[in-house]
């Protein structure tokens, strides 16, 4: 008996935000041109629930030509999906860079906070990883460590350059949370850690789904009203089975029923 798949149609359309590389005269390609770009992984991983990922450019720009808004992405979209890279400017939780290193990127932190209000204001679903998480926490009025290692000097180390995403440590749910009854069972995972940044001020109506048990640093958040929004600090589309680490298919099988779940049902 054949399978069928669902049509396109059927299937949750989720937005991915752009990570951006300015010009630079040492790129071999492109180097005097702004490129926005997604990390296969994270399409891949949305892929892997059956939907179809799309990226959103920036509308906005010295080129930029149209009437193109973040809402009409947002009312076409079912879903957006906010991915890891640059740091985020200490500018935008009120706060000057400690290091010049950590300075982040204003411009793609101006970008990516529109393009979440444009999502939420239509009802529409927002999941974040790593980054993700962070620029929710932030666009929602929390704030962050600049540099857990140096503001939160009894922490573990959860960023490891040359392990990048093999670092590992454990992860413990908060019982009664909507992720506890995702991850049923074992109340603790092993997830992977690649983040030198992190929540510090938690912003108001968001609750901790998971914390690292070690040291307290927050792992997982979740909006408390309103439209679906949703963090995670690690990376479930670096997760693989092997490492034994945590099965997110589970989270984004959630994330997918919301956003099918926003689409205004078609007329007979």
């Amino acid at each position: 008996m054949t399978v069928m798949s669902p049509a396109s149609s059927d299937r949750p359309k989720i937005g991915v935000s752009a990570c951006f590389f300015y010009p630079d005269p040492a790129r071999t390609a492109f180097s005097k041109k702004t490129l926005q770009y997604v990390e296969q992984s994270v399409p891949h991983w949305v892929m892997s629930g059956g939907a179809l990922p799309v990226m959103i450019p920036s509308p906005t720009g010295e080129t930029a030509r149209g009437d193109i808004r973040f809402a009409d992405y947002a009312q076409w979209l079912d879903g957006l999906v906010l991915h890891g890279g640059a740091d985020l400017w200490p500018g935008s939780y009120g706060e000057t860079p400690l290091k010049d290193a950590w300075k982040g990127d204003r411009n793609r932190d101006e970008y990516e906070i529109a393009l979440m209000r444009a999502f939420v204001d239509a009802g529409k679903p927002v999941f974040g990883i790593c980054r993700g998480l962070q620029l929710i926490n932030v666009g929602f009025g929390g704030s962050l460590y600049q540099d857990v290692g140096t503001q939160h000097p009894e922490s573990l180390k959860h960023r490891d350059a040359e392990a990048y995403d093999l670092n590992f440590h454990p992860v413990e749910l908060v019982p009664g949370s909507r992720l506890a009854q995702l991850l049923p069972g074992e109340n603790r995972h092993t997830i992977n850690s690649v983040h030198h940044q992190g929540i510090k001020k938690l912003a108001q109506d968001f609750v901790v789904e998971a914390v690292s048990p070690d040291d307290g640093m927050i792992e997982a958040i979740r909006h408390t009203g309103g439209p679906w929004v949703a963090g995670v600090q690690w990376h479930p589309e670096f997760h693989k089975s092997e490492h034994g680490t945590l099965d997110d298919a589970p989270i984004l099988a959630d994330f997918l029923a919301a956003a099918l779940a926003t689409r205004v049902p078609r007329t007979p």
